[in-house]
């Protein structure tokens, strides 16, 4: 039946309408549902042969369709038509394949990671939290360095009363300036009324020219004031915070330090068979990495309280000399000594009217 099938369509002409479907065929209604069965069922298009000479010719006119180039195409039953076919190569394949399965690996790394760092931090808040707990109730013993301590305490104690002279500081330099405002600004006063009041003009004269010259050397003790907190607050908040901040990592550790060190304790008065000695031996490398992290904060601990009383002692030493020639200056009414101060101190005054910055500055 299939040869006479394809003898049929070799000398047949199909007519094909506007839509794809075929004509009519009075001759044989079933010529049209045979062909598209064998388009549709037939063999491969990959695995046939072209023949040049039509059926029925010598092998030399056979061409694999192997070696033919270009897009691959498939035919569809419904409309006789060619359809250009978008295959994806194995190599494209494989790579998306190795892609996702990469991806997916590096997913669950990271997951795998996440988790292993959850479970350390949170055993390690367990022992901390129990070591801490056994030392408020005076059931656990922890770690002392009587000398470091007392140096610590001393530090804090320091640090409040700093706080207290910078406070007070502030406030000197708050209320003095809202004088010094007002000074000027009965300066002003005085001076205006001396040119509208002629039988008094000399007395308002004399007191505008004397608020004028308070105000002037309010202003330069206001500078060395200024200086003077500003000193003081970057020993206090900046300086003395900083060695702070090491001393709580050196407590922090230090706490860690006792909570292994007791676990290893616990671990040691057990069973010695091979499961609580592979425990020991982990334990025993946990306390040593945690004794080898206490012992290196504490020696940064030492190293920055000697730095810190020492740069303490240089600023304070600079900072009291200055408040006091400048407060004894102004208040002796000393206008050369007090300008003299500022110049000792390299301290440089703000032109007036620079107060502010300009809007170009802000930006």
């Amino acid at each position: 039946m299939t040869d006479s099938i394809m003898s049929k369509a070799a000398t047949m002409e199909i007519p094909i309408n506007s839509n794809g479907d075929t004509g009519t065929l009075p001759e044989d209604d079933s010529l049209e549902q045979d062909l598209q069965q064998v388009m549709v069922s037939g063999p491969n298009l990959n695995e046939t042969s072209i023949v040049s000479g039509g059926y029925g010719g010598t092998a030399e006119g056979i061409i694999p369709t192997s070696s033919i180039k270009g897009p691959a195409v498939r035919y569809n039953a419904e409309f006789n038509k060619r359809i250009p076919v978008k295959g994806l190569g194995s190599n494209m394949h494989h790579s998306s394949s190795s892609s996702s399965g990469m991806a997916e690996e590096t997913t669950r790394g990271v997951a795998v990671e996440k988790l292993e760092n959850m479970k350390k931090w949170s055993l390690n808040t367990y022992k901390c939290t129990k070591q801490m707990i056994s030392e408020r109730f005076g059931r656990g013993s922890r770690t002392v360095d009587l000398e470091l301590e007392a140096q610590i305490e001393v530090l804090r104690d320091t640090k409040r009363k700093y706080e207290n002279v910078l406070r007070l500081a502030r406030a000197l330099t708050n209320h003095f300036y809202n004088m010094v405002q007002t000074q000027h600004a009965l300066g002003d006063t005085f001076a205006d009324l001396s040119q509208k009041s002629p039988e008094l003009r000399d007395e308002f004269g004399y007191n505008a020219e004397t608020q004028k010259l308070l105000c002037k050397n309010g202003e330069t003790l206001l500078g060395a004031i200024n200086f003077f907190v500003s000193s003081i607050n970057t020993l206090v908040n900046k300086t003395m915070e900083d060695t702070l901040m090491t001393i709580k990592m050196y407590e922090n550790a230090r706490l860690e330090f006792d909570a292994y060190r007791s676990d290893l304790e616990e671990l040691s008065l057990g069973p010695r068979d091979a499961v609580g000695m592979a425990r020991i031996e982990a334990a025993q490398q946990q306390y040593q990495a945690q004794k080898d992290k206490y012992e290196r904060l504490r020696s940064d601990v030492t190293i920055k309280l000697k730095f810190l009383e020492e740069n303490k002692v240089k600023v304070m030493h600079k900072q009291l000399l200055l408040f006091h020639n400048a407060i004894s200056a102004y208040f002796a009414g000393n206008q050369q000594q007090l300008e003299q101060t500022l110049k000792q101190f390299n301290i440089k005054l703000r032109p007036p009217g620079a107060d502010k910055p300009s809007w170009l500055e802000e930006q």
